[in-house]
């Protein structure tokens, strides 16, 4: 039976914006993600729509120390990691991309997994803030985004993952053929509205009931 958010308190909600650093979304950047880079501006006035409701914004970049002590098999799974073209810690890549920037004291944290709540404090801030609903967005969809959701889910949070404010990239043939990213995205929504959160859109989540 599908996972239903039937109402959320603004001030109890974060929207968590996954990872959304010059070096995936940046066009020509060494992990570019196109999808990323199209959602951007519907992603810029959700934030600021979720700002003014009084979410939480809090924001994810992925980076990997210059000395590489912290790489672990990412330096074999992903060339521009293991080369350090791209991720790296200190560089402009792991900015957040402008057009999307934090405002204030937006948070920003530093992960060197692709969940969000492995090593690092996330879920210490989050239960200081007494959060109790995240929503995703960001890049990407089977990887960061699906990773950090699931464990969210694990954490006792409602999660609401946002399909047309979540991306991913072009698979290679690794044996099984190429798969295009749109096809990887749709595979993994079906996946995650299965076994882990409530998928739906923008619209949908900022149309979900409100209470105090």
């Amino acid at each position: 039976m599908p996972i239903t958010i039937k109402n959320l308190n603004p001030k109890k909600t974060a929207v968590l914006v996954i990872d959304m650093e010059n070096d995936f979304v940046k066009e020509g950047a060494p992990m570019y993600t196109p999808m990323g880079n199209k959602f951007v501006k519907p992603l810029s006035v959700f934030l600021d729509t979720c700002r003014q409701q009084g979410m939480m914004i809090i924001y994810t970049t992925h980076v990997h120390r210059k000395s590489g002590i912290d790489m672990g098999a990412f330096g074999q799974l992903w060339e521009p990691i293991g080369s350090q073209t791209g991720l790296v810690d200190g560089t402009p890549g792991i900015e957040i991309y402008p057009d999307i920037a934090p405002k204030g004291d937006e948070i920003v944290i530093k992960k060197h997994r692709y969940s969000a709540f492995v090593g690092t404090d996330l879920e210490l801030i989050l239960r200081t803030c007494h959060i109790e609903t995240l929503a995703i967005t960001g890049v990407c969809t089977e990887i960061c985004c699906l990773s950090t959701a699931r464990d969210a889910m694990f954490n006792g949070y409602d999660v609401a993952f946002l399909s047309d404010l979540t991306g991913t990239l072009e698979y290679p043939d690794l044996g099984f053929g190429k798969v295009p990213a749109e096809e990887m995205h749709r595979i993994t929504l079906m996946n995650i509205a299965m076994t882990t959160a409530q998928v739906m859109t923008s619209a949908e989540f900022l149309k979900i009931q409100r209470r105090a």
